[in-house]
């Protein structure tokens, strides 16, 4: 039979064993949001970084692809890519090539770092109802789940950052002969604020978010299944001995991602720019068509603006500017992928250090 003496050793062994659990737990309690806050400011940070580097590389195919979407039918100043931008180039110097592209990046840095962190959050909560719905806590995201996370982070992230779209579009089609001259990017705001009242910042907000959802979602999808489905299968010996991809072919996967939403969604971005230009007093030049003939220039919503471009100018206006598109969405769609994955590396390592 145990002593009182052990007993109470026993009794205060327990104590000891109890109270250092509790002071382990409590720990931890408190390094659980630093750790959340981390993995929140690494998400964010990469995610600017990819938006900020892959749209200032391809600035110039950008601006051309916006000037060939809005210019008149009844003077054509852009005629092709190369054409394009070797009279962007003559008239406007080498400045020209990247007009708008610091509103660009103060809108894109924005929007890419909400989008990939949405897209991871809604990733985690579609995965989460998805095994208990299941009731299979091993299932994994397929490619139409994957197609839904990325459609919810293109929509947060459009409707987030519109009002920069907006004035975005109307700086970069704008040049020295413009009657209106934005000065920059809050000036463009509070302009067309006190000019065009609060809802012309998100004129064309339909179909930007009705694009968006193919667009980002086909996007997401198709590098995430690609990229698994390469590792997975091991196809063309394309997996390294780690069982990772090398920058090549996730480049490469982010191209065929890439190519694939903006093909689809294409028709409902030009809508998008032609709704935003509509209602601009004294646009600039490439819009009215230096005093020629104007374009009808208003519409009553998106299916009129469909309807109105397709009457006026044929069913391949919707296509306009596609080919300088496809070549600028391949490769920043590959560069933001590949590097938002490679910053998020770099702060994941960095941030193991200093714990």
């Amino acid at each position: 039979m145990a002593s009182t003496e052990d007993v109470k050793s026993e009794s205060a062994v327990t104590t000891i064993v109890n109270l250092a659990e509790e002071a382990k737990l409590a720990r931890e309690g408190v390094k659980a949001p630093s750790h959340a806050l981390r993995s929140v400011t690494k998400s964010l940070v990469a995610g600017g970084v990819a938006g900020g580097v892959s749209r200032t590389a391809v600035a110039p195919l950008e601006r051309l692809k916006i000037l060939l979407q809005v210019q008149n039918p009844h003077s054509i100043k852009y005629n092709g890519t190369i054409q394009g931008l070797k009279y962007i180039w003559k008239s406007e110097g080498f400045r020209g090539l990247f007009k708008g592209n610091g509103t660009n990046c103060a809108r894109i840095i924005p929007n890419s770092a909400v989008k990939f962190f949405s897209y991871e959050e809604a990733s985690k909560g579609i995965l989460w109802l998805y095994r208990r719905q299941t009731r299979n806590e091993e299932a994994e995201l397929t490619p139409v789940l994957r197609l839904g996370a990325g459609a919810c982070a293109g929509i947060i992230a459009m409707s987030a950052t519109y009002p920069m779209d907006m004035v975005r579009g109307r700086l970069t089609v704008q040049t020295e002969k413009s009657p209106r001259q934005y000065r920059g990017i809050f000036h463009a705001l509070t302009t067309v604020l006190r000019e065009e009242g609060p809802r012309s910042l998100y004129k064309g907000w339909l179909p930007s978010v009705i694009g968006v959802i193919p667009y980002v979602g086909l996007n997401f999808a198709v590098y995430e299944s690609l990229k698994d489905w390469l590792i997975k299968s091991k196809a063309l010996g394309l997996v390294d001995d780690n069982n990772e991809l090398g920058v090549a072919t996730r480049l490469a996967c982010g191209a065929a991602a890439g190519t694939v939403g903006q093909t689809v969604a294409y028709p409902l971005d030009v809508i998008r720019r032609r709704m935003q230009m509509a209602g601009w007093k004294d646009a600039a030049s490439v819009v009215t068509g230096d005093g020629k003939a104007k374009a009808a220039l208003e519409y009553n919503g998106m299916v009129d603006a469909f309807r109105k471009t397709v009457r006026h100018e044929g069913f391949g206006a919707l296509y306009k500017g596609l080919v300088p598109n496809s070549v600028k969405v391949v490769p920043s769609i590959a560069i933001a992928f590949v590097t938002y994955e490679m910053v998020k590396d770099i702060l994941g390592v960095e941030m193991r250090i200093s714990d």
